[in-house]
């Protein structure tokens, strides 16, 4: 899975309005007391970083980014070649 792939969990701060929770096409959204939770899809890195880039150009709070684990039943997507992310008890310079 690419960096920043998958589903995430956005919370920001305040309860928004119909037409700023519009500017998140493509995120489900509750509205809760104190804050409001944005979820959903976000296909790569470049992606998250816009909706980050989106949140703050609205001068709304963030208070939480929370990447939420796999279902079971989503596929895996494998990596290319030599991008094993998994623990393979080799040393992995940089990371």
């Amino acid at each position: 899975m690419a960096f920043g792939e998958g589903s995430y969990e956005i919370r920001v701060k305040g309860r928004l309005s119909d037409s700023l929770l519009a500017a998140f096409e493509g995120l489900s959204a509750t509205v809760e007391p104190v804050e409001t939770v944005l979820y959903g899809p976000v296909q790569d890195q470049a992606a998250l970083y816009g909706l980050l880039d989106r949140i703050q150009s609205l001068g709304l709070e963030l208070v939480e980014v929370r990447r939420l684990p796999e279902t079971p039943g989503e596929p895996r997507q494998s990596l290319p070649r030599g991008e094993d992310d998994s623990p393979s008890g080799q040393d992995h310079p940089g990371r």
